[in-house]
């Protein structure tokens, strides 16, 4: 498979459990494909395979400069691997975010824009359901008190 079928695979074969996030958060199968490892153990296999094909990626590619970094992106399978990197990290905090509504009672419909954030731009989708936690439940520790 090329990289730039592998890439649409991946990108369209995280989208149901988006969906499923967004629309049917508490259904048995949302539990079964998005809760679980089936989706991460799915698209590990071209995770892996971009980087060990790549080679390392180009000459004076490295993860301890910036110039080092923007090497890197410049061979494509050094890009689906990272790319399939955040979508597998996105789609486990969105399901993260989900659950953890859940338990805190925060309306679903809340969260979707949140969900929608994370798909987009994970940093800031993470942000964003943080602060509506802390708005509504006044909540930031990301632990359980243990006491």
């Amino acid at each position: 498979m090329d990289t730039e079928r592998a890439f649409l695979v991946c990108t369209y074969g995280v989208m149901p459990g988006w969906l499923l996030l967004a629309f049917a958060p508490q259904w048995p199968w949302t539990q079964r494909l998005v809760h679980s490892l089936l989706i991460p153990l799915l698209l590990v296999p071209v995770y892996v395979g971009g980087l060990v094909l790549s080679g390392g990626g180009p000459e004076g590619g490295s993860f301890s400069t910036l110039p080092g970094v923007m090497a890197l992106f410049t061979d494509p399978l050094t890009v689906l691997a990272g790319w399939v990197h955040y979508l597998i990290f996105d789609l486990f905090i969105g399901a993260w975010e989900v659950r953890d509504a859940h338990r805190r009672a925060i309306p679903h419909g809340y969260v979707i824009p949140c969900l929608l954030l994370t798909l987009m731009v994970g940093p800031a989708g993470l942000a964003a359901y943080l602060l509506l936690r802390l708005a509504l439940r006044g909540e930031w520790r990301l632990t359980e008190d243990l006491a």
